[in-house]
């Protein structure tokens, strides 16, 4: 990084899974830097959904850097997932033709329900001591015959609170789109309402989003919360995280239990 920018840049790590972010400071100027982020990150700049991008660079080793504009703002907390603001950021998202298009140009192919539950049956090998999670997978094999798409989107796949920044002008930015997909929009959908709106209030955020909650979305976007959990259950289980694991298997079973 020292060599990209020069040794007059502080460069620190900025945390994240990947350890592939950094911040730049030089002389009151920040940047944001990320090592090979998706040729995706050009249009979803131009579209006002990430921070600008300012510049991309190739290095002699074949690694991207992307330098991002660095914004003064917060993460989300979980009470304002539920601001009409969310809703429109999400809807214009999943409305965005350049997005879907672009992604189609990387290669992505859409994600059929069919093709998460192939994923998911090799994932949950494991799981046959687990009565929930076995009673899970089984309504989802119910259900499976009548989750049907009539309009691909881009879908973020990760609406944790902690991805959205709400800039110190007001702006906000959904980011972190390394597991975005071309998929069914009530993928994220489903996820936002059940980890942050009370179900009394779903109607009202939706209406924000602009649609209404028909029988059919509130079957889709539960069938996709639980596979999401289970996908989330799969991988603590892999990292040992026994806290989390409950966590997420309390939060299975309320899924299961809603209307």
């Amino acid at each position: 990084m020292e060599q990209l920018l020069g040794k007059e840049w502080d460069i620190t790590p900025a945390g994240g899974a990947t350890g592939d972010a950094y911040v730049a400071e030089h002389n009151g100027k920040k940047l944001f830097l990320k090592r090979n982020s998706s040729p995706f990150l050009a249009v979803l700049s131009a579209e006002g959904i990430v921070p600008k991008l300012v510049w991309t660079k190739r290095m002699e080793n074949g690694d991207v850097i992307t330098a991002q504009q660095w914004l003064d703002g917060r993460e989300l907390k979980p009470h304002d997932m539920g601001s009409e603001q969310v809703a429109n950021l999400l809807r214009k998202i999943h409305r965005s033709q350049d997005l879907l298009e672009m992604l189609k140009r990387l290669g992505k192919k859409p994600l059929s329900p069919q093709m998460m539950m192939e994923q998911l049956r090799s994932m949950l090998t494991g799981w046959s001591d687990e009565p929930l999670v076995k009673q899970a997978f089984a309504w989802l094999e119910e259900k499976l015959p009548s989750i049907r798409c009539n309009e691909w989107a881009v879908c973020h796949c990760d609406m944790n609170h902690n991805n959205w920044l709400l800039a110190d002008d007001g702006q906000l930015y959904l980011i972190d789109w390394d597991e975005a997909m071309i998929a069914d929009p009530a993928i994220d959908i489903g996820m936002l309402l059940y980890w942050y709106i009370p179900e009394e209030k779903w109607e009202e955020w939706l209406h924000f989003y602009g649609v209404e909650l028909t029988d059919d979305l509130g079957v889709r976007m539960k069938w996709y919360a639980v596979v999401q959990t289970l996908q989330t259950l799969s991988w603590q289980k892999e990292k040992c995280a026994e806290k989390e694991m409950q966590q997420s298997l309390h939060f299975l079973q309320t899924i299961l239990i809603s209307k």
